[in-house]
């Protein structure tokens, strides 16, 4: 049964895919994008040519823009069944080297674009009591790693909410699931999307050639398996579309997508909600 399908972030890698994939398999795509009339008005073009794909302008990281994006496609559509929250920026370098500003603009983007959304779409579906949210979060999002402590910090967030609204909206039959995607070679981490990095470079001085050592070392490491395991980000599109096809209730919350991790993810998010389960009965008992 065809879906309306509203994706955050579409202008290139995941969401561009997510997207077409969608719509080939004849469902109505919402492709919402920033600057569909500005310097992604290419994309916007080419995404708009293709049959059951509408790109719609949206800044996740304003408010009127959220807002306005999901009340057009309401007025249109009557719903959005499915809401898909793929938009994000990357951010590299040592925590004491990012400014608080840095951190919050990082934050406004994978984090608070998140629950901008959340409200904007939750009204409606909470109304046709029906609804499916996919966030798109991390591999590592349920620990950190160096170099990468805010944007990790900002999508364990994020699992935050994914996991704690799959209990508050549970009455309103809105699910709630989370992809960790891995390392893939999108435009996030190839350079050519410019993410918010650390941008205090005396403090990245002081830390001395040692610290950029291992940077590079664990660059270089994921750049190496990303290679060796051919990481495709069609995987993440497809797996989207096999979410979407799930059967009602059947859906995890977690759904790892790394070949990378060689089931070590999986295994993480078991163990975690065995461990939580433990501790939800010792609080209720």
């Amino acid at each position: 049964m065809s879906k309306i399908i509203f994706i955050t972030g579409t202008s290139t890698g995941f969401g561009k895919l997510m997207a077409l994939t969608l719509a080939k398999a004849g469902h109505t795509v919402i492709a919402g994008m920033r600057g569909a009339n500005g310097k992604n008005e290419a994309a916007a073009k080419k995404l708009s040519s293709f049959p059951n794909i509408e790109v719609t302008e949206i800044d996740i990281t304003n408010d009127l823009s959220v807002n306005q994006a999901f009340e057009s496609v309401l007025a249109k559509y009557g719903k959005v069944d499915v809401l898909v929250n793929n938009a994000g920026v990357a951010g590299f370098g040592l925590l004491e080297a990012y400014t608080i500003e840095q951190i919050r603009n990082l934050f406004e983007v994978n984090f608070y674009g998140v629950l901008r959304t959340y409200q904007a779409v939750l009204p409606s579906m909470r109304k046709n009591k029906n609804g499916l949210i996919i966030n798109i979060t991390s591999g590592a999002s349920g620990h950190t790693l160096p170099f990468m402590i805010p944007y990790l910090a900002s999508k364990f967030g994020v699992e935050s909410i994914t996991e704690g609204m799959q209990d508050e909206l549970s009455d309103y039959n809105i699910e709630n699931v989370s992809i960790q995607p891995g390392v893939y070679p999108t435009e996030m981490n190839n350079g050519s999307k410019t993410g918010f990095n650390a941008d205090k470079p005396e403090i990245l001085a002081e830390y001395g050639e040692t610290a950029t050592q291992k940077f590079n070392a664990m660059g270089g490491a994921m750049f190496g398996k990303m290679a060796e395991f051919k990481m495709n980000p069609q995987t993440i599109a497809d797996g989207v579309l096999d979410l979407i096809n799930m059967k009602k209730g059947t859906r995890p919350l977690r759904f790892p997508l790394d070949a990378i991790a060689q089931g070590t993810d999986v295994e993480f998010i078991n163990s975690r909600a065995a461990i939580k389960a433990k501790w939800l009965a010792k609080y209720n008992s």
